[in-house]
């Protein structure tokens, strides 16, 4: 894959993309200018930086297979978007959220809050039952409220099938919220097909954008059921008539953006979300899938000497691949591969390595070569 559109030290391996990503070169060049632009002339040109967050939220809409822009908003993180839908829903005491024992502590602690709501938070065991959609479901009940998952597990790289867990959800009549930061841009995703009423993902890992910026999806038939906890100028529905007394919410999911929008992220991520929709995600996804392939068969090749935390199957992972070596704790290991500048990180009880589309062949095989030596 020619990567001449990344910037990269070619002394680096960069195995890290589901923690932070490099930029893409546009993406560089575009923060540049719109710095010296602001520098130079200031906000002259706020039309055209509109114009900028309206393709975004285009390029997002399409990203997901949304039916509308008015399903997206920009918020500052995942778990922001969290919170909105946490403390937004009207709970009951006696009511419980489902999660899985592998989360993120985004996605578990914003749950356990709602504790002092008397809202139980139920941990699925995914090693647990036939499949890790079945232990999810057999947590639910009839007083199971929402189901939180994340798309692609961040320590262990598992993949769920959210189609299944959806149309679980649906058929229960359980909301269904889907923490995508490790999925989206690394594996094709469809709201539609998936049934999810609620998605997050920041726009710093597979996205290749900034930190700061995140993607806030919420199906329109339960946007009115969020009570609105935080209040600005940007979300009124005539946001730009200052004195217009009313304080009538946006229609639409802008409703959750309170204040000012970060313009300068707005630009990032638009011209890293360029590249992604160029290159196109079944591309990506494939590309991304064959380096997965390629370090899984590196390590069953390899089991007396390593043991593979991510699932081998097809179908259960996506650009993660968590491995820890059998005789010995992952930090002396982890530690050599960053001495070689191999940029990688310690998750899910091992090291965690999640090369992107665009990383060459040859330095993934380099990085694999120094665990052999």
């Amino acid at each position: 894959m020619n990567n001449s559109e990344f910037l990269l030290d070619t002394d680096i391996t960069y195995l890290n993309h589901a923690a932070v990503a490099p930029w893409p070169r546009r993406t560089v060049a575009v923060v540049k200018a719109f710095a010296e632009e602001n520098g130079a002339h200031g906000s002259r040109n706020y039309p055209g930086w509109l114009n900028t967050e309206s393709l975004l939220r285009e390029q997002l809409c399409t990203l997901i297979n949304a039916r509308s822009v008015d399903e997206i908003a920009l918020l500052k993180n995942t778990s922001e978007a969290l919170s909105v839908v946490a403390w937004g829903l009207p709970w009951e005491a006696g009511d419980n959220v489902v999660i899985s024992n592998q989360e993120f502590p985004s996605n578990r602690v914003v749950w356990e809050s709602l504790d002092t709501l008397g809202v139980q938070t139920r941990y699925a065991d995914l090693d647990s039952g036939e499949s890790p959609e079945t232990a999810l479901i057999a947590c639910m009940d009839d007083h199971t409220r929402l189901l939180s998952v994340s798309s692609v597990q961040y320590g262990t790289g598992l993949r769920l099938d959210l189609d299944r867990l959806g149309e679980a959800c649906r058929t229960r009549g359980i909301l269904f919220c889907v923490d995508a930061i490790q999925s989206l841009g690394a594996h094709q995703f469809d709201v539609q097909a998936c049934q999810a009423d609620f998605i997050m993902a920041d726009g710093h890992k597979w996205l290749l954008g900034p930190e700061g910026l995140a993607l806030f999806y919420c199906r329109r038939e339960v946007m009115e059921r969020l009570t609105l906890r935080q209040y600005g100028w940007h979300m009124l529905e005539n946001l730009y008539d200052f004195d217009n007394p009313s304080h009538e919410a946006a229609h639409t999911a802008r409703r959750f953006e309170c204040g000012s929008p970060n313009m300068l992220g707005i630009h990032a991520l638009h011209a890293s979300l360029e590249l992604i929709l160029e290159t196109g995600m079944d591309r990506i996804e494939q590309l991304v899938l064959e380096n997965t392939r390629f370090m899984l068969d590196f390590f069953a090749s390899r089991r007396a000497r390593f043991a593979t935390i991510t699932p081998d199957a097809s179908g259960r992972h996506a650009g993660i691949v968590t491995f820890r070596p059998v005789d010995e704790s992952p930090e002396p290991l982890f530690n050599m591969l960053g001495q070689h500048n191999v940029a990688c990180a310690l998750r899910g009880g091992g090291i965690r390595f999640s090369p992107h589309f665009y990383t060459p062949r040859k330095q993934l095989s380099t990085a694999l070569s120094l665990l052999d030596d």
